[in-house]
């Protein structure tokens, strides 16, 4: 069975840091296409940064220079370094799997990131 599973979400201060993981399990990681998308109260889902098996990367504007994606292929998991956040980031964030090589998509559940001060 597939599972992505988020953590690392919580409650920080405008201009703090936080690191979001997101492992696999039940897929092929490394023919993976990993991304993390944020919802924010009343908004739409919107694509945060992804990262491709070959480690190309893609930042949303509104993050781009403060966000970091990465991969580990060894551990199956997915990362976002998140810096100088802002109360406009506060969402819940999700991974998300897409196959490079099939029409199969996954999501996890989930993690509240909040940034208030």
């Amino acid at each position: 069975q597939v599972q992505l599973a988020e953590s690392g979400g919580g409650l920080v201060q405008p201009g703090g840091s936080l690191r979001l993981s997101c492992a696999a399990s039940g897929i092929i990681f490394s023919i993976y296409t990993m991304a993390w998308y944020r919802q924010a109260p009343g908004k739409q889902r919107e694509l945060v940064a992804h990262i491709t098996s070959g480690g190309s990367t893609n930042y949303a504007d509104s993050v781009k220079g403060r966000f970091t994606i990465s991969r580990d292929n060894a551990k199956n998991t997915v990362y976002v370094q998140m810096n100088s956040l802002k109360t406009e980031d506060t969402a819940v964030y999700y991974c998300n799997a897409v196959s490079e090589r099939r029409p199969t998509i996954f999501w996890g559940q989930g993690t509240q990131v909040t940034v208030s001060s």
